[in-house]
């Protein structure tokens, strides 16, 4: 368990402004880092929450220019829909900033003055790809183009998502442009870049002591240590984002007019401006460097998987070059949440929005939907979200097993212990079994949350009320009332400390109902989950360990905790995620490609081919070249498939090449074809194959 006498630093990854919250966003990245921080504030921990919204991505740019309208309308737009719709979830945030914020903009700029003033980056001029339409260089999601390594032809000028490689833009074989589909052309530019390939020795050593790091985290680190890091540019010529500082650019004789820093670069560095306008507004604008730049900070960053290579790799060398700053002590990753069995797409409206949500179910809604999701979260892989599976979360843990232990026990105590906790006296094996039981539940589920397994804290949170219905069944007080009174008023008073003691552990997933519970409860000076001071009496985390209600204690009144979900609501949401024309991609398949004439098919010279030579392509992770008779004649092929199948599950293979394919050249050989193979829906591949002879034309 961490040193509780540590302060603690928690960010949650910076949503684009470019769009509302999803349950996929929430899954991932922000009500896991509630629950964490709610959990350490009821322990006592000096704890600081920052988020933000990520306001100068490419992605608001390209929304902006596709919907005609200045960046800054779009974020204006998005960012206060964003931080609302946090509020009525229940996130704790300390303090909620955005990176067009002034704080921001001097924090990056102060943050790029120093690393140039340490030299800390390299200077490159080269020629990169400029729009001669849009009249502006393309930054790399500005570009797309076939893949130099396995040939697909819709390939990001960072990245092919179909083979993984990394890219820039000019690596791209007929690249054009994504805002005017013109083929750019080449103009010379000078770009700053952090050297992350002279920082990788440092990088392997530094997360060589975090072997308790989750295995999808460091995994997908040591996917891009083998690779090999490459400098990365951390300056764009594009009209939107952080200005590269004038003074730097003309210590370099440039001009920072067009020049802005990267969002990459300028994001994470969005933890830090936030972090200070925290300081800020509480009066005290120094009190920022303590989370940041004192070492008995313990930081942690909670990401989607998506973020890893950022918050794992890029932001701790930007930390490591300055020098004045702590590193990260854990950055749990989440994987991905479908919905319905599909994956979720914005685009086609596969989603469960969070504001309309709230809309739909303005009764506990918060709390219903952060007990089903914290109960399904992704944690080691990805997980699904059902209506079905809400429905009976809610109606059979919340209702059935909290919320019936908890009407149970108290409308007990006001029926027959006038509203009051009765007092214990000689209590049976069965009560002190459930005492102890008691008392071991807060370190159980506690270090359930320590350790990054939320999942396994709620389930933890709501065995306690299974024990104490169980418990309340067994003793049976509605016939010992009568034949043994104080047997009865055992169980009521055992019974109601459980409750005391959850009104306090289920505080982190069910804040509202938490609260709710107290009251019912009439237990006060229980110290805050959310940002705030409390005093030194106030009631913690450990204290749920043992009975919190004295007898004699009046009771608050009882209500109804949580109702029942009802069909017709289920069917309303099942009802908006209907999707009037189904796609392949609904049952998780690439989308079909447009639709091709029976000439184009026709232009295609599919032959048949036995592989007789594999090997692997020296300083191509995912290449092999094949060579593959044809009949009438040998040909090499470069084929991506390196990662898939090793060259003695290929030699001797028939095979189905693309004959008449344009000869490319990769890591300096000729890839003179294609081989064809199919891909499923978890991106396995496998080779096409037929008893044909060598030669044969496919039709």
């Amino acid at each position: 368990m961490a040193d509780a006498s540590n302060r603690l630093l928690v960010t949650a990854a910076l949503p684009y402004a470019n769009g509302p919250v999803h349950i996929g966003h929430l899954a991932g990245a922000y009500l896991p880092a509630d629950l964490f921080v709610r959990y350490q504030r009821l322990n006592g921990r000096d704890v600081a929450f920052i988020c933000g919204s990520d306001e100068m991505g490419v992605a608001i740019l390209m929304r902006a220019l596709r919907e005609g309208r200045d960046p800054q309308d779009i974020v204006d737009t998005y960012h206060p829909m964003i931080r609302d719709s946090f509020a009525d979830f229940g996130m704790s945030f300390d303090y909620y900033g955005r990176t067009t914020s002034a704080t921001h903009a001097e924090t990056s700029q102060d943050f790029f003055r120093t690393l140039d003033a340490q030299d800390a980056f390299d200077l490159k001029t080269n020629e990169q790809l400029y729009d001669p339409e849009a009249e502006m260089f393309l930054a790399d999601r500005f570009v797309v183009g076939t893949c130099p390594v396995c040939g697909y032809d819709e390939a990001y000028g960072d990245q092919c998502e179909q083979c993984g490689s990394s890219l820039s833009p000019t690596e791209l074989i007929d690249p054009r442009s994504t805002l005017t589909d013109a083929t750019p052309a080449l103009r010379e530019t000078t770009h700053w870049y952090l050297p992350l390939d002279r920082m990788q020795p440092w990088l392997e050593e530094w997360i060589g002591t975090h072997p308790e790091w989750k295995n999808n985290v460091l995994g997908q680190v040591q996917s891009w240590f083998n690779e090999g890091l490459k400098g990365r540019a951390i300056t764009r010529d594009v009209p939107w984002g952080v200005p590269v500082p004038a003074d730097v650019a003309a210590r370099h004789g440039l001009e920072a007019e067009g020049k802005v820093i990267y969002v990459w670069f300028d994001a994470p560095i969005g933890y830090i401006s936030a972090t200070k306008e925290w300081a800020a507004a509480q009066g005290t604008p120094q009190r920022w460097k303590e989370y940041w730049q004192d070492d008995d900070t313990e930081l942690v960053h909670f990401i989607g998987k998506d973020n890893i290579v950022f918050h794992c790799l890029m932001f701790p060398a930007m930390l490591h070059a300055h020098g004045d700053y702590v590193l990260p002590e854990h950055v749990p990753a989440n994987e991905f949440l479908n919905i319905e069995g599909q994956k979720l797409s914005t685009s086609r409206g596969w989603a469960v929005w969070l504001h309309e949500y709230l809309d739909d179910f303005p009764d506990y809604g918060a709390d219903m939907l952060r007990y089903a999701l914290a109960a399904t979260l992704p944690e080691t892989k990805d997980a699904d979200f059902s209506w079905d599976g809400f429905q009976n979360r809610v109606n059979g843990e919340l209702a059935d097993v909290l919320g019936n232990f908890v009407n149970r026990t108290l409308t007990f105590a006001h029926r027959y212990f006038d509203g009051a906790v009765p007092e214990a006296r000689d209590l049976s094996d069965v009560d002190r079994d459930v005492l102890a039981q008691l008392k071991q539940t807060p370190a159980t589920i506690g270090a359930a949350y320590e350790d990054y397994r939320m999942r396994e804290a709620v389930f933890e949170t709501m065995q306690l009320a299974r024990l104490g219905n169980k418990y309340f069944n067994d003793t049976a007080p509605w016939h010992t009332r009568t034949d043994d009174p104080q047997a009865a008023a055992n169980t009521v008073h055992i019974c109601v400390q459980l409750c005391a003691s959850l009104s306090i552990l289920m505080e982190p997933v069910l804040p509202d109902a938490a609260q709710r519970l107290r009251a019912m409860l009439n237990l006060t000076n229980v110290r805050p989950s959310t940002p705030g001071e409390a005093p030194d009496t106030a009631l913690t985390w450990e204290d749920a360990a043992t009975p919190l209600l004295d007898a004699g204690h009046a009771l608050g009144t009882p209500s109804i905790l949580f109702e029942k979900v009802e069909d017709e609501q289920i069917d309303a949401q099942l009802d908006k995620l209907q999707s009037p024309d189904p796609t392949p991609d609904d049952m998780g398949y690439e989308p079909l490609k447009d639709t091709i004439t029976f000439g184009d098919f026709m232009d295609l010279d599919l032959r048949v081919g036995t592989v007789t030579t594999a090997e692997p392509v020296p300083d191509a992770d995912k290449l092999l070249r094949l060579e593959v008779d044809l009949g009438f004649e040998e040909r090499q092929i470069l084929a991506g498939v390196a990662q898939h199948m090793a060259p003695d599950e290929i030699v001797g293979r028939t095979v189905v090449v693309v004959a008449n394919l344009a000869t490319k050249e990769m890591f300096g050989l000729e890839s003179q074809g294609m081989v064809l193979m199919a891909e499923d829906r978890d991106g396995n591949l496998s080779l096409l194959s037929t008893d044909s002879e060598n030669g044969a034309v496919v039709r």
